[in-house]
C-alpha cells in the first residue's frame, strides 16, 4: 500500500537545492514506493508551522507528515511546541525508540534530540530532526518499517481506517 506523504522542513538558513535533509527523505519516500503529495521550506516559526501543518491535516489525500528540523534545544527550535498544538494525541515511543537508535550512532548527545510523534485529525505527524544522520535513523529504523502494511506483527499503516474512531 501506497503512504501519501507532505513533508516539511523547519530552517532558516535551507532552500530545496541545499536541503540535504530533506533531499534524503524524498529518496527515501521514492524508494519505499509512497507518494511526495507536497514538499515546502518554513522558517523557524511556530505560526507557520502550525498554518501550514493545519491546511495538511485537513486534506483527505494526505496520511502522513512528516517534519524535519527545528526539534533541538536552541531558542529557534519550536517544531514540537507548533505539533503540541495540532495535536489529537501524543505518540511518545516514537521519541523514546528514535533516541534509543540515536544513542548508537550519536552517543549520549542523543538527549538534546526532542524527535516526536503525534497524531492530528487522524493523520500521523513525526518531528524529525534537521541532520542528515537523524533522518536517515528515523527513517531506516522506524518510519521504512511502521509505514511498510506488511510490517509484523503490527504497523502505523493497518490503523489509518481506524485513527478518526470516537
Amino acid at each position: 500500500m501506497k503512504v501519501n506523504i507532505a513533508l516539511l522542513t523547519v530552517t532558516d538558513t535551507r532552500t530545496f537545492d541545499n536541503d540535504k535533509s530533506g533531499g534524503i527523505l524524498v529518496k527515501k519516500i521514492k524508494k519505499a514506493n509512497h507518494n511526495l503529495i507536497d514538499r515546502k521550506i518554513c522558517k523557524d516559526s511556530k505560526i507557520a508551522i502550525k498554518k501550514i501543518l493545519k491546511e495538511w491535516i485537513k486534506k483527505k489525500k494526505i496520511d502522513v507528515i512528516i517534519t524535519t528540523g527545528g526539534t533541538g534545544l536552541t531558542g529557534r527550535d519550536i517544531t514540537p511546541e507548533a505539533l503540541d498544538e495540532v495535536a489529537d494525541k501524543h505518540i511518545p515511543g516514537f521519541g523514546e525508540i528514535f533516541r534509543t537508535i540515536s544513542l548508537k550512532t550519536v552517543g549520549t548527545s542523543s538527549i538534546q534530540s526532542r524527535a516526536c510523534a503525534v497524531l492530528a485529525n487522524g493523520k500521523y505527524i513525526f518531528a524529525l530532526p534537521g541532520s542528515s544522520g537523524g533522518v536517515t535513523d528515523a527513517w531506516d529504523k522506524i518510519l521504512k518499517h511502521q509505514l511498510n502494511i506488511n510490517h509484523k506483527p503490527c504497523n502505523f499503516v493497518e490503523l489509518f481506517p481506524r485513527l478518526k474512531e470516537k
